[in-house]
């Protein structure tokens, strides 16, 4: 690993943890205190992060099943440990988000039309056993193009004191920065794995070209579905609500968001630029969840 300057808090640069070997956290959570809008009077805020809960277990399994199809391509043992690690820590974090989901229906928000869209999606459309090994390759390009988006998310997450003053849910919080440490943690196998079997620039580009959009459309797709059907929610999801709650420290700004993916059409791009791997062991090492899964 390379050492990493997280200019936005204004840290200084410190060494990284040298062949960190990647294993799943078995977590538990407990949601049965877990108000409907654990953000306090920031129903659209915690939408956006309850849509997590939906998208990334199906995203997720996708991918844990598209790098078992690529094991046999990796001739590099390290290169293949990681997947491994990768793939348990992917399994381990739609299990956790998977009550998340479960505590939506006892406040009354029954995520299952959507649920099936994404089932459709990830499943169906994104399946073709017949597609071969270009068929795979772009799909490991897509992956790698969406672990980027989780790695700058997760860094974010790592760094939001703003949550906390808000009073969010600690429970949630918990699992948050668990899920975005994780993603810190492991940034760069999906990226390595897709070089390891082809690494083309075209192909590298024109994946996040296409998961970008695919993703926001997904997001969008959840938020305004919760947003409706949520019986405490009298209005409909607004864009200025998310300029709002970026303003507030609540979600990335779109700024932010922006800055970030252009940063991965640069030609020297590696994940290991984004984020800390120390400020990630470090968080893992506290989180509540991270310790009782330890015992």
């Amino acid at each position: 690993m390379t050492s990493s300057l997280i200019g936005e808090l204004g840290l200084e640069v410190t060494m990284e943890p040298e062949n960190l070997a990647l294993r799943p956290r078995d977590v538990r959570f407990d949601w049965a205190a877990l108000p409907a809008h654990w953000i306090p009077g920031e129903p659209f805020a915690t939408h956006m992060f309850n849509v997590m809960h939906l998208l990334l277990p199906e995203g997720e399994r996708w991918f844990v099943e598209v790098f078992k199809e690529a094991l046999p391509l990796i001739t590099d043992e390290r290169l293949r440990e990681d997947v491994v690690g990768f793939i348990g820590q992917e399994a381990m974090h739609a299990s956790a988000h998977q009550g998340a989901q479960d505590h939506l229906l006892q406040h009354g928000i029954d995520p299952a039309p959507y649920v099936r869209q994404l089932e459709w999606f990830f499943r169906e459309r994104l399946d073709r056993p017949d597609g071969g090994r270009r068929w795979l390759v772009a799909r490991l390009a897509v992956i790698a193009a969406v672990e980027h988006m989780t790695a700058f998310l997760g860094h974010w997450v790592l760094n939001s004191p703003k949550l906390d003053e808000a009073g969010a849910d600690a429970t949630m919080l918990d699992l948050l920065r668990w899920h975005g440490a994780e993603e810190v943690e492991h940034r760069a196998v999906a990226y390595d794995l897709f070089a390891h079997v082809d690494g083309g620039f075209v192909n590298r580009v024109a994946a996040m070209a296409i998961g970008f959009p695919a993703l926001v459309w997904l997001w969008i797709r959840g938020v305004r579905y919760l947003m409706t059907v949520d019986p405490r929610c009298k209005g409909k999801a607004r864009w200025r609500d998310l300029v709002r709650a970026g303003r507030k420290g609540l979600l990335p700004t779109v700024p932010y968001l922006v800055a970030s993916i252009l940063r991965y059409f640069k030609p020297g791009y590696h994940p290991s630029q984004e984020g800390s791997t120390s400020q990630a062991v470090a968080y893992l090492a506290s989180s509540p969840a991270a310790l009782a899964a330890e015992q």
